[in-house]
């Protein structure tokens, strides 16, 4: 993307929050209590909405209601992959090709890497300053964050990790953008930044000097999805419970991540195994749609925090025990306000306390907030509340539908993908195996290794015997197998073991035979120490039953073919699809054959519902809409323990999970800002086998 149409998106991201955040001229800065903006302490109220998963079309919808939910601040992410965009936290993503620079090593004390770095951050904060978007120009941006959860990599680096980290502060402070640096999880963050908590909860967080203030920059509102696994839920009366706990403690600004999660387009999601889905049980859900109770019960909570703002900023908070359990923590003002924090941290048992002589019930794991230290305007458990300080409100739980759409699927047609003629016009053939991700650089998910292998007609197997055993290690992700032109199998990783051994039977015949490994990419690693160094493709291959016994075919001469044919003929595009013979008629009897491509057209169904396609018919593979890429699918099926959820007591992602033995994602979110009113062109590329004839488009409905 050139600089100048990034100018124009940020501009128009920015004029957005601008409109909503109402930043004239500010100056920031901070002490020990809070963020202070032209001198006036704050108690800021932030929500993580990542522009690149979702469209320009829903940003002004997505901050407004951010803005209705009490949000001040719209947090988001500059990508180094093509991504760029910011407010309020200023974090790194890196490209693949960064890897491939010559004597390169990932966030520690490298002059490559911090070459890269430099030059990257310094051209973003220029584009911030060319389009005016720091507070201290009149713009939105009041915090940037540079480097991203490195307390890990740096006490495992040692001297490296800290020197790194020193450099990364300097580097930043020296490009003068007149608002403070924050660092999260990184308790050796240098002076002028702000080192930050991340977490489900930190209200045992305190910043590494005492003039700092407290920030926490990821509240997980739910978690990640990964294929294979099952939805994770927070119920929403922990997150608030979290929420008032670290306010209670004289936290100041809260981050929601994520406020909308929003979808992972393309081959955007990260993991690996992370899913297109990247709704993170979010206030607005990835469809931009308002998720209850989550939404409205953070709202009365953002409301009841902002009445204390006050006695907030002004003191610090006096602690009187109330029970073994339960605790008051009291701010009062010079000026005569007082706020006061009323917690019971059982588990199980409600209960009833005394404070300042008035009487006070307390469900188990929960808080009361009291603006005024007598009324309670808020409890974190309680959806239904009808306190003095506030109008009665009654929180429904969102009943969501998937509904279908008049539109109909029509004119399917299948294309093959060629394997016959692979290895014939490979570009690169070496001997041994070679990393993935070194050959394809990135630029297709698919890579296939081809070899042939000399039988014997002597050989015991071709008269009756068994037959020979295939042994593929590799380091990750996926991998399908043909042998002589025919499907044999596959094998997966998963997100917490990425290599895996594939064993099948080889169905070889007397003379040459043609052995193709398809190697899927299924998204790449963005966390852990050195991640660029991780091994991806296939390792080791080997064939065992010969009379030889095994037969190691690691070492010879390998050929090398990038991505798959119809992504070279760029079949999802319309000039693309026309380009080639498809096959017409009845898509049953193919329903079950691998390494297909289909493609159908459909016009746009009325209404302004948010829409998605329903892939539950299909295996795995990938999906595009008028040439643009909704993403990976993959009906693996989730597997945990949906039996039971509670708010009650510590959470942790296994302990509220949904959809148990159904695919983990089988809707995928079809922007409506991407169709046209008639002939939108589908084309799907199916690895496994699947019945596209049963795809359909489907509506989002809340009710």
């Amino acid at each position: 993307m050139e600089t100048s149409s990034v100018s124009k998106l940020l501009s128009f991201f920015f004029i957005a929050l601008l409109a909503s955040s109402q930043l004239i001229q500010c100056s920031i800065t901070y002490d020990k209590k809070s963020i202070l903006i032209n001198g006036q302490r704050r108690i800021l109220i932030s929500g993580s909405i990542h522009y690149p998963r979702s469209t320009p079309e829903m940003w002004e919808d997505l901050i407004k209601k951010a803005k209705d939910g009490g949000l001040d601040v719209i947090d988001t992410y500059v990508f180094w992959n093509g991504q760029l965009a910011m407010n309020l936290l200023l974090a790194i993503g890196f490209p693949v090709w960064l890897k491939y620079v010559p004597g390169i090593s990932f966030r520690t004390d490298n002059e490559p890497f911090k070459r890269a770095m430099q030059g990257f951050t310094q051209k973003i904060v220029q584009m911030m300053k060319n389009e005016k978007l720091f507070a201290s120009q009149g713009g939105p941006i009041i915090l940037s964050q540079i480097e991203n959860e490195y307390g890990p990599e740096s006490k495992a680096l040692g001297a490296a990790g800290h020197a790194y980290i020193t450099w990364a502060a300097d580097m930043a402070v020296e490009l003068n953008t007149g608002v403070p640096w924050v660092m999260c999880k990184e308790d050796d963050a240098p002076d002028p930044m702000i080192n930050a908590c991340n977490g489900f909860y930190c209200d045992a967080f305190s910043p590494n000097k005492p003039y700092k203030p407290t920030l926490w920059t990821e509240a997980w509102s739910g978690w990640f999805t990964e294929f294979g696994g099952t939805i994770h839920q927070r119920p929403v009366q922990d997150l608030a419970f979290a929420v008032a706990r670290f306010i209670q403690k004289g936290g100041s600004y809260i981050n929601y991540y994520m406020y909308h999660g929003g979808t992972n387009f393309g081959r955007t999601a990260g993991g690996p195994f992370i899913t297109t889905s990247y709704d993170y049980d979010a206030p607005i859900d990835e469809y931009g749609l308002i998720r209850e109770p989550k939404y409205s019960h953070l709202k009365e909570l953002h409301r009841a925090i902002k009445l204390c703002e006050h006695a907030l900023v002004s003191s610090d908070p006096t602690v009187t025990s109330l029970g073994t359990y339960h605790q008051a923590h009291v701010f009062s003002s010079r000026g005569g306000s007082c706020a006061a924090f009323l917690s019971n941290f059982h588990m199980k048992s409600a209960a009833r306390v005394t404070f300042n002589n008035r009487h006070y019930d307390l469900p188990p794991w929960s808080i009361s907030i009291l603006p005024d230290c007598k009324h309670v305007a808020f409890n974190t458990a309680l959806y239904l509340h009808s306190y003095p300080m506030c109008i009665k409100v009654g929180v429904k739980t969102s009943r969501i539908q998937m509904l279908p759409t008049n539109s109909k699927m029509f004119s399917w047609e299948a294309y093959d993908e060629d394997i016959s003629s692979l290895g014939e016009s490979s570009t690169i053939t070496a001997p041994g195996l070679l990393d993935q991700m070194n050959v394809t650089r990135d630029n297709s998910d698919y890579l296939w290794y081809t070899t042939s292998v000399d039988i014997s007609p002597s050989e015991s197997f071709l008269r009756g015997g068994r037959k020979p055993t295939l042994n593929v290690d590799s380091a990750g992700h996926a991998l399908h197998v043909f042998i002589n032109g025919q499907f044999s199998g596959s094998a997966y990783g998963t997100r917490e073991d990425r290599g895996f051994t594939y064993t099948g039977p080889a169905n070889l015949h007397s003379g040459t035979n043609h052995i193709a490994l398809l190697s899927v990419a299924v998204g790449l690693p963005n966390v852990g120490l050195h991640y660029e160094t991780w091994k991806t493709g296939i390792q080791g291959v080997s064939l065992h039953g010969l009379d030889q016994r095994k037969k190691d075919l690691t070492w010879q001469k390998w050929s090398y073919q990038v991505g798959l044919k119809g992504e070279s003929m760029n079949l999802v595009s319309p000039n693309g699809a026309s380009s080639v013979e498809w096959i017409r008629g009845s898509l049953a009897a193919r329903s079950r054959q691998s390494m297909t491509w289909y493609k159908a057209y459909f016009n746009a169904p009325g209404g302004n519902e948010p829409l998605a396609l329903d892939m539950q018919s299909m295996g795995k593979g990938q999906v595009w809409i008028n040439g643009q890429s909704l993403g990976r699918y993959w009906m693996t099926y989730a597997k945990g323990d949906c039996r039971t959820c509670s708010y009650l007591g510590t959470f942790r992602p296994t302990k509220c999970q949904s959809g148990c033995g159904q695919p983990t994602q089988k809707w995928y979110h079809v922007p409506r800002s991407w169709l046209k009113p008639t002939r939108n062109l589908l084309v799907v590329f199916e690895e496994l086998g699947g019945d596209a004839s049963k795809i359909s488009l489907v509506r989002r409905s809340v009710l």
